[in-house]
């Protein structure tokens, strides 16, 4: 069984760069800079809350937008994720959590599976925060769902305030994460029937 759960993906377009490095086995170690404050630091929040290392820096095409950059950087941890979790022996596999903030309750539910598909189930207010648009957090998570062969469900079951409801979108996601990567000794290979994801 592969000790080191670590990945780097250096990502160059015509409208981004990034390089992203992650470690699964952390402490919640984070350097983040995106551009985008509100969304670097809900990146931290993944990172504190799933205790994994993450590194992103992170450059884009902002006087656009900040779709490039937001999906972009979902691609790239998407990658990692696929790199640093290699064949999945031993994991978990699926993960879930429930996480408030203030008025907002986030259910997120995720198998590492090897298929993508996202169902995101979330209500925003605020079309904006600071320079982040709120649509591009289903596009952050459609991009890692596809690139990382994740099936992740996002369900708001309350809340009011965008900020609160996305902040427990990202705490819930990262908490479900946690689980899913953790290692069960009691498992040979990989934790399904088939014998390989």
């Amino acid at each position: 069984m592969d000790t080191m759960r670590n990945a780097e993906v250096l990502r160059k377009t015509n409208e981004t760069e990034i390089l992203l490095q992650l470690e699964l086995d952390g402490t919640g170690k984070h350097q983040i800079d995106t551009e985008i404050p509100f969304f670097s630091h809900m990146l931290t929040l993944f990172a504190v809350h799933s205790l994994c290392n993450l590194k992103v820096a992170a450059r884009g095409d902002l006087e656009v937008d900040d779709h490039h950059s937001v999906e972009d950087i979902g691609i790239c941890l998407g990658q990692a994720i696929n790199q640093a979790v290699g064949d999945k022996q031993g994991i978990n596999r699926y993960g879930e959590a429930t996480v408030p903030m203030d008025e907002a309750l986030v259910r997120v539910v995720l198998d590492l599976s090897g298929r993508a598909c996202l169902v995101y189930k979330v209500s925003l207010e605020r079309d904006q925060i600071g320079n982040f648009a709120t649509e591009n957090v289903a596009e952050f998570f459609r991009a890692i769902a596809n690139q990382a062969g994740m099936n992740i469900h996002i369900d708001q079951l309350r809340g009011k305030n965008s900020h609160h409801i996305i902040e427990a979108v990202f705490k819930a996601f990262a908490r479900a994460f946690k689980v899913a990567i953790a290692r069960e000794p009691r498992i040979e290979g990989v934790w399904s029937t088939k014998g390989k994801l």
